[in-house]
């Protein structure tokens, strides 16, 4: 199944009416989110590739891969929009065409960008507001060589990469030699070391507590490899993945509890290139891996399913970007469309590595795409950079909704009025959405009450009930008067009160316990007040 963009216009840096969308064929997945918009910014290479995306503090969102060929014409490129892809800001660095662009980091007081300019490891701060350079530093760490991603250290940035590329033209694998960097904050070189024992391209870095996890492929690209660092380079632990054939990792996410994602393609026991998707745990163990491909089902030896990014999700599960298409003299056509269009492909896996959902998104006839990279959006939705042979900028909507995000637990009492009282959640879980509620019903008519949170679940006897919310607690204040029928209800405003600060404020990622306190001077007893069930609900962004 995939969806169709209808464009009314198709002009460059133009962003599209989405009039309508093919819908998805029944399955018993989820159904997959719908587009709601798309736009493409170009440079003045005659083709721009994006690698990484990512939404920006300010709404907005940031691209950055090359435009022209990489070893001819190529030149860094930076693409800034708003947060409905209109145009900001867009630069170009680099001469000899020796250039690309890998990755970004927003920190506070500008965007820091690397990849490679004139084949030495490059990395750049760029203006929030103009995209004017703030600084602009290359290292010569060895041959053809380039930064893949950054971190923040308490002193300065972690830079990973590769020296003494065989391929230095590659914009994915360069045949070289795992190397990571330790910049300051100026991106000035402190001190770098290999890591080429363990991988031969250190691609994603991620912080893990005070130490790193770094992965990226392994000699030749035969496997996944991960390993985690500390602050003073040593390698702590060291492990790889894969099967008897090519496994080329890309991507890398961590989540919330430390646990690993790890996305790429293989051919190890697949018909051709699959999708390959795993979860570690935080010391690198496996939970599960899964291949996945060919969603449109035509002759799986002869198409290419790859994946470039992976973002973890607040669920426990992941997300990944992914291109799918042939590059052969075969084609065929079906009711999903041809094979040798490419389409971007988006998987999303729950917990244990089951699909909650997979989609294919594409232009119109006879367009390619290719999804490069994703990255989750506020409003709990996801902006994906789209390979349409210019930087393309496509939102889809919500990933999950708050029944993937919330979980009813503990138990209701009989009170004066019945059967007890039952807690229902609403609305979204996304903080800048603002848009959660919470309702009591079966409760006392007329009667008062109060709901409250806490970050730990509990069972303890409390008055005619059970208090399910371990102790701290927060009061959602002031207390309401239930209706006619028992029901209570009120929004959780993240933007005052307890929600909103100390050690009561709801972040993005976090998980929190609510339930409804209410008098019962009648119940059975004898306490005077009674308290519902409870809900368990993680937010999002």
């Amino acid at each position: 199944m995939h969806k169709l963009l209808h464009q009314a216009s198709w002009s460059l840096s133009s962003c599209l009416l989405l009039g309508s969308l093919l819908a998805p064929t029944a399955s018993a997945w989820q159904d997959a989110p719908a587009v709601e918009w798309f736009t493409y910014h170009g440079g003045s290479g005659e083709e721009s590739h994006g690698h990484y995306i990512l939404e920006c503090e300010d709404g907005g969102f940031l691209q950055v891969g090359e435009t022209g060929y990489v070893g001819s014409s190529a030149k860094i490129f930076v693409v800034k929009t708003n947060s409905t892809g209109g145009l900001l800001w867009k630069k170009e660095f680099g001469t000899g065409g020796r250039n690309m662009g890998n990755s970004a980091l927003e920190v506070e007081d500008g965007y820091l960008v690397c990849g490679m300019l004139s084949r030495n490891s490059a990395i750049l701060k760029l203006n929030k507001s103009d995209g004017a350079t703030i600084f602009q530093k290359t290292h010569s760490n060895g041959g053809g060589d380039a930064f893949e991603h950054l971190a923040l250290t308490p002193n300065g940035i972690l830079a990973v990469g590769y020296r003494n590329a065989a391929d230095p033209n590659s914009t994915f694998f360069a045949y070289g030699q795992g190397y990571i960097s330790f910049l300051d904050s100026n991106g000035d070189m402190v001190s770098g070391q290999s890591v080429n024992a363990h991988l031969s391209q250190a691609y994603r870095v991620g912080a893990a507590g005070d130490d790193f996890i770094i992965s990226g492929g392994t000699d030749d690209a035969l496997q996944y490899g991960v390993i985690k660092i500390n602050l003073a380079g040593n390698v702590l632990w060291s492990k790889t993945f894969g099967g008897s054939n090519e496994d080329h990792c890309f991507g890398m996410d961590l989540g919330p509890d430390g646990s690993i994602f790890l996305g790429g393609h293989t051919l190890s026991g697949t018909a051709n290139w699959d999708t390959y998707t795993m979860k570690l745990d935080s010391a690198g163990k496996q939970l599960w891996e899964k291949k996945q491909g060919n969603p449109r089902g035509f002759n799986p030896n002869y198409i290419h399913d790859e994946t470039w990014g992976i973002k973890a999700t607040p669920d426990g599960g992941c997300v990944i970007a992914a291109g799918t298409g042939d590059e052969y003299p075969y084609s065929a056509c079906n009711s999903e469309g041809c094979s040798d269009q490419w389409e971007a492909y988006i998987v999303k896996f729950d917990q244990l590595g089951d699909v909650d959902w997979q989609e294919t998104y594409v232009g119109g006839t006879g367009d390619d795409w290719a999804a490069e990279d994703i990255d989750l959006t506020s409003d709990g939705g996801a902006i994906i950079a789209v390979d349409n042979s210019q930087f393309g900028f496509l939102k889809i909507g919500a990933l999950l909704d708050l029944s993937d995000l919330s979980e009813r637990y503990c138990v209701s009492a009989p009170n004066a009025a019945g059967a007890g009282t039952t807690l229902n959640v609403s609305g979204s879980s996304s903080i800048a959405a603002n848009d959660f509620h919470l309702e009591a019903t079966g409760g006392i008519p007329n009667g008062f009450g109060l709901f409250f949170y806490g970050r730990d679940q509990a069972q303890v006897p409390f008055g005619d009930g059970f208090r399910c919310v371990g102790t701290p607690v927060y009061r959602l204040s002031p207390a309401l008067q239930s209706d006619l029928f028992g029901s209570a209800s009120r929004q959780v405003d993240f933007t005052i009160g307890s929600p909103s600060q100390g050690s009561g404020e709801i972040l993005p990622s976090s998980t929190w316990n609510f339930q409804h306190w209410y008098r019962d001077p009648l119940g059975p007893g004898g306490t005077g007040f009674n308290l519902s069930d409870a809900y368990s609900v993680t937010f999002t962004r």
